[in-house]
């Protein structure tokens, strides 16, 4: 399947928003039932999420939706409101720990089998929000519906609160969480997720953020506006400098071999086997971002 560098949140009870969402070419939206729909509205959001998905799908856009949760189970009737052939996954909020994600694949088996779809169709990204969630961040990602893990760093936002962090801008306050989550998500064969970049027309500051994030070893980003998605799309994506570079890398690892050794010089750095398989992931994943 074909990485998702950019995840970007669309409020649920805004159908005219969705609509001018795909404009923004993320490579998946998230339709927001949660925080950002009043509570007096969340029943007309749902039956909005709901009609914008097949249209959606028809656009060969992928999409997502975050439920709402109560203090002890998910919200059964968004789940039934959107599962189905044209929704790719669930994004949960404030899971506590693996339990929480086990009683919600198993309410999302419920729907499935109810709407006539492949069980286990439905993908699922945990949102770590909780002290808790974060600390079993390993089991959680090898749940098997689980393909992607989240290590936020919003300002004042849900983490910061449960951790009791401040914020600030070289983030080092996030950088032991956000390893967790990378090391966990990798263990597992699961994307790791930056995020959340709240200062949404500082697009330099998001581009240090994002940076940071990759070469941290994130793969991807929830994003909060649609003016950030160029930036999260292109950071996340070998440039063609790099491409060229690793190919060159390629080359001269070839060269070498042909000439019976088993590494070489090149751009006068020692490199082997380990360092050309590298090169051939990032050409790879190049070439599968501009299919």
């Amino acid at each position: 399947m074909k990485p998702i560098r950019s995840f970007l949140f669309v409020p649920g009870n805004k159908a005219d928003w969705i609509d001018k969402a795909v404009q923004s070419r993320a490579d998946a939206l998230i339709l927001d039932l949660e925080d950002s729909v009043p509570r007096a509205q969340k029943v007309e959001a749902r039956e909005i999420v709901r009609s914008k998905l097949r249209p959606l799908a028809e656009q060969t856009q992928r999409t997502w939706v975050r439920i709402n949760r109560s203090p002890y189970l998910y919200d059964f009737d968004d789940i039934l409101a959107v599962v189905g052939p044209h929704l790719e996954g669930v994004v949960a909020s404030k899971p506590n720990g693996p339990e929480d994600i086990d009683t919600l694949s198993a309410m999302l088996a419920e729907a499935e089998y109810r709407k006539g779809i492949e069980v286990g169709s439905v993908k699922l990204i945990p949102v770590l929000e909780t002290a808790r969630s974060m600390q079993f961040a390993q089991e959680i990602a090898l749940r098997e519906r689980v393909t992607g893990l989240t290590g936020l760093s919003a300002k004042n936002g849900d983490v910061a609160r449960a951790l009791g962090t401040g914020w600030t801008a070289e983030g080092r306050e996030s950088l032991f969480l956000k390893s967790r989550v990378v090391m966990a998500a990798r263990a597992a064969g699961k994307q790791p997720i930056g995020g959340l970049w709240q200062q949404v027309h500082d697009l330099d500051g998001l581009q240090r953020a994002v940076e940071g994030d990759r070469r941290l070893g994130m793969s991807g980003q929830l994003l909060l506006h649609p003016s950030n998605v160029a930036v999260v799309n292109r950071t996340y994506s070998p440039s063609p400098e790099e491409v060229a570079y690793y190919q060159r890398m390629v080359q001269a690892f070839e060269e070498a071999q042909a000439a019976g050794r088993a590494s070489t010089i090149y751009d006068g750095e020692h490199i082997d086997t380990a360092h050309v398989k590298t090169a051939r992931e990032i050409i790879a994943l190049a070439r599968t971002l501009e299919e």
